[in-house]
């Protein structure tokens, strides 16, 4: 079993790295493979809505030029999916919405790229806009017709500085649970 983590976040191997890993840590503990995709460094634009996608019925955006058709292949190979985003300004970050609409709509295009995956949202947040940004990505989840893994409390880490999120506990505990519970329920989709 593999799965998939996005990291939305413009700051390579920062907070939304970390607690994605923390997530992780959990899921190698029963053996599954794990892989992270950062954005960071990658243009990503939205979608324009020219419909090559559902013309095309080929897995891919129409669009070469960037990393989603390569995230899309990685997507459709796992099992399980993480989508992690730090708080700008209230919502996910420009390339993770960028992301969603894109690989959204291929996904959408080419008969539920990822029905019957589990999938989890994470957050970094310094204070406020965490559940909004959570919210995005859940709905993409959802609308996905994916299964949501849950934990102990929304899926949110508090910290600003590189690091910092690992100073909250409970955060980092629901993390592993998260974790936890992905990997359980990975395992009994596949008996």
């Amino acid at each position: 079993m593999k799965v998939i983590g996005i990291n939305g976040s413009a700051r390579k191997d920062g907070n939304t790295a970390i607690i994605i890993g923390r997530v992780f840590d959990e899921l190698k503990k029963k053996g599954i493979e794990t892989e992270m995709i950062q954005l960071a460094g990658n243009n990503i634009q939205g979608c324009i809505g020219c419909g090559g996608c559902f013309k095309n019925q080929n897995n891919q955006c129409v669009f070469q030029n960037d990393i989603i058709n390569k995230c899309i292949a990685k997507m459709i190979e796992a099992d399980g999916i993480i989508l992690g985003s730090p708080v700008y300004f209230g919502d996910v970050s420009a390339n993770m919405k960028a992301f969603l609409e894109r690989v959204g709509m291929v996904a959408s295009a080419n008969n539920a790229l990822f029905k019957h995956k589990v999938g989890a949202a994470v957050v970094a947040v310094r204070r406020g806009g965490a559940i909004h940004a959570f919210n995005t990505m859940n709905y993409f989840l959802h609308y996905m017709q994916m299964y949501l893994v849950g934990g102990t409390y929304w899926n949110m880490v508090y910290g600003k500085e590189i690091g910092e999120v690992e100073k909250d506990a409970e955060g980092m505990q629901n993390m592993k649970s998260i974790g936890e519970n992905m990997a359980l329920l990975l395992e009994k989709i596949a008996k």
